[in-house]
């Protein structure tokens, strides 16, 4: 009996996003800065928008599908986490702060539905 892989082009990419954005955190203690531009970026910076990506484009893969607390789920984390990273990035704590309300809130929201 032969198994084959029935692999869905959004799932992957969202995987792939997030694995390599794990990458990027593990690799920061034994990689120096990364060129962007003219900007010298941390891996664990780039760690950070990579996951961010991710959970941005899991919101419009789990849409897709149907699946409404999935989708949800990842749009929460997508924009805290872009928060939490804009925030430091810009030097702006109010960010930092909606980042953590948005998590929080988020967070608790999600744990509603999903008791329903």
């Amino acid at each position: 009996m032969t198994a084959t892989l029935d692999l869905e082009p959004g799932p992957v990419v969202v995987g792939f996003l997030v694995g390599l954005s794990g990458l990027l955190f593990l690799l920061t203690p034994v990689v120096d800065p990364v060129a962007v531009g003219s900007l010298q970026v941390s891996t664990v910076a780039l760690s950070a928008v990579v996951l961010t990506l991710g959970f941005a484009l899991g919101t419009a893969v789990f849409a897709r599908r149907g699946q409404r607390l999935f989708a949800i789920a990842h749009g929460v984390f997508a924009v805290a986490w872009a928060l939490l990273v804009l925030g430091p990035l810009l030097g702006e704590e109010a960010l930092l702060l909606a980042g953590v309300v948005v998590l929080v809130a988020g967070a608790g929201f999600l744990v509603s539905q999903s008791r329903q």
